[in-house]
């Protein structure tokens, strides 16, 4: 049986779990609150949490998205593996301090520390509103980037039988279909079954890529004879590109709204200890593979685009499946693991999106369920307008990554800063805000992505933190001090 049949019935197969584990989730929901729905009742343990969270951080931009820029820019691309690690290490900065709060105040949505922190006066809520329309604009663009690689690795692996268009549209229908019914609990329980399916396929592929090729060493010597570019000691400008990255990831990742509501929705601070304990080694056996994997590309698929190249992982799936019929079984499996990583992380955009939307930009009270059904309405309108962008061509996974970390790590003083430093004000802080954002809005018009190197981004934050520093500091901004 050849993959794209294989391909077709295992996702059908796939799908109709989904579907069971949505009526399941269902049943076990408590009420209609926004804490049950949003948080799953704040019960999720350490090795759902752990699983939960390992799906949502590895998503199409890790397993599509970073072999086709290790494929593009080749050993340039060896931090890769660091830049994840940086996620982690700022998340001990941040949970300490947030996580007795949002358990103590019962915070749903990232606006909830901003309302705890600064107050309600019309700064703070101003602030409230800018962070929370910044963090839906990103997560907007996170869902994008998903949706384009859903579709690109159904259409590869189908042989074509399920068009790009069709992934798009009818996976996005069914994420739509089971986090809407299920909530926080049936996207946590689906993470969890798609982190081990993610782990094992992996793996397996990464097993299979180097055993043919004779191992790492082979495979460099390879790559040397077909791209030595490849293999190029990296300047000046790309070191200062390794140190931006660096920064940009590891800030931003941490104000995930997905992210910071899995801080909420830990059953106990041990819970949440134990599942960040483990999420430390987690790069290495996933975005150092994934790296692997697209150098490994390099002398097996010669001469791929730009845009082509977010596509390494499907055609190598598709060589794979030739060798045999047990191999082709085990290349539906990495399939479906890879799929389910990025539906992971699209469900939990939705969720959070829906919730900071409904109940942050909106206003609507956080225990109220008319607001649980708010976030449900906004959630169907966002993905609509998502699958038209997506059926679009012409953006790489990878940079619609750096867009999306460059709005959100503008939204990074409103937390880091706010925890660790209580003069700072709301009037301060949106103004810093607003500086950095600003800047990046300048930097897009004229056409500049980076500067020595450094993201626009990275820079804004840096005027960002300074205004916000320098407000504070002469006084003439700051507001009153209030005890966290």
């Amino acid at each position: 049986m050849s993959l794209p049949t294989l391909g077709v019935i295992g996702l059908a197969l796939y799908l109709v779990a989904l579907v069971g584990v949505a009526l399941v989730a269902r049943r076990a929901r408590r009420d209609l609150s926004p804490s049950d729905h949003f948080l799953a009742g704040r019960e999720l343990g350490a090795f759902v949490l752990l699983l939960t969270l390992y799906a949502t951080a590895y998503s199409g931009n890790s397993l599509l998205g970073y072999p086709g820029e290790a494929y593009r820019r080749g050993f340039s691309f060896v931090m890769a593996t660091g830049f994840m690690m940086a996620i982690i290490v700022v998340f001990h900065a941040l949970v300490p301090r947030l996580r007795p709060l949002a358990v103590r105040h019962r915070f749903v949505t990232p606006g909830d520390w901003v309302r705890h922190r600064f107050g309600e006066d019309a700064a703070a809520r101003a602030l409230r509103i800018a962070v929370a329309l910044l963090m839906s604009v990103a997560l907007a663009n996170f869902l994008l980037a998903q949706l384009k690689a859903m579709g690109e690795l159904t259409a590869t692996v189908t042989g074509g039988w399920v068009p790009y268009a069709a992934g798009v549209i009818g996976l996005a229908g069914m994420i739509l279909f089971y986090e809407t019914l299920g909530g926080m609990r049936a996207v946590a329980w689906t993470d969890a079954a798609q982190g081990l399916l993610m782990l094992v396929g992996l793996g397996t592929l990464l097993a299979w890529l180097l055993g043919e090729a004779g191992g790492v060493a082979a495979t460099v010597e390879r790559i040397a004879a077909l791209r030595p570019e490849a293999l190029a000691v990296p300047d000046a400008a790309e070191c200062a590109n390794w140190f931006s990255t660096i920064a940009l990831l590891g800030l931003a990742s941490v104000v995930y709204p997905q992210a910071i509501q899995r801080v909420y929705a830990a059953r106990s601070a041990r819970s949440l200890r134990r599942a960040l304990a483990v999420m430390t080694f987690m790069p290495l056996t996933t975005t150092l593979v994934v790296t692997l994997i697209g150098w490994a590309a390099i002398p097996r698929l010669q001469g791929l685009g730009t845009l082509e190249a977010d596509s390494v992982m499907p055609r190598l799936l598709g060589e794979w499946a030739a060798v045999g019929p047990f191999v082709a079984v085990l290349a539906v499996l990495v399939f479906l693991g890879a799929l389910a990583a990025i539906m992971s992380t699209a469900d939990s955009v939705l969720l959070s999106l829906g919730s900071v939307i409904a109940e942050d930009v909106m206003g609507r009270p956080r225990q109220d369920p008319a607001t649980t059904r708010l976030g449900k309405r906004i959630a169907g309108v966002v993905t609509v307008g998502a699958v038209v962008l997506a059926l679009s061509e012409g953006l790489t996974l990878w940079g619609l990554l750096e867009v999306k970390l460059e709005l959100l790590i503008q939204c990074v003083p409103a937390f880091l800063l706010a925890l660790h430093w209580r003069r700072l004000g709301p009037a301060g802080c949106l103004a810093g805000l607003a500086a950095g954002t600003l800047f990046l809005a300048a930097a897009g018009a004229l056409g500049v992505r980076r500067i020595g190197g450094l993201h626009a981004g990275v820079i804004g934050l840096a005027v960002n933190g300074a205004v916000a520093v320098a407000a504070t500091g002469l006084g003439r901004l700051a507001a009153p001090r209030r005890a966290a």
